[in-house]
């Protein structure tokens, strides 16, 4: 369940630390110590009807950290049984888009999150517009 990277600065045992350390390594840039974050088999849905996992979606996060985005977030709710828990988090970004133009995003994500071997909580499913919406390809295309 450990993630490949090794850098673990970011991670946490204390499943109310985790948004706080996850935004501080997204706001630094840090695409590694993000990846850290996710479990191997881990999944993101960053493009609405676009899930990711492996390879590609390590590659997405470095990709889109390469625009410098920056996050804000509050967490609304986080449920907790056993060695998983969902937590509900409303988020606002500032990045720019491939052709280098300004981009304001945000939504209400559902993540969850499994504890590793070694008591660290990793994304499972990131699924930042899991709440609010655009859940489909088709929906997003509709919004723009």
């Amino acid at each position: 369940m450990a993630s490949a990277s090794q850098n673990t600065s970011f991670l946490t045992g204390d499943i109310e630390q985790h948004q706080e350390l996850f935004g501080q390594a997204f706001n630094a840039g840090d695409a590694d110590a993000i990846n850290s974050m996710y479990a191997d088999h881990a999944v993101g849905v960053w493009e609405p009807g676009f899930p990711l996992t492996g390879q590609a979606r390590r590659d997405y996060v470095t990709d889109f950290m390469s625009r410098k985005p920056s996050v804000e977030a509050t967490v609304l709710q986080t449920l907790v049984t056993g060695d998983t828990a969902m937590l509900i988090v409303r988020w606002s970004m500032e990045t720019t888009t491939k052709e280098g133009k300004p981009e304001h995003l945000e939504g209400t994500a559902v993540d969850v999150l499994q504890r590793d071997e070694n008591g660290h909580w990793r994304y499972v499913v990131d699924n930042p517009y899991g709440a609010s919406g655009p859940h489909t390809a088709e929906e997003a295309a509709a919004q723009a």
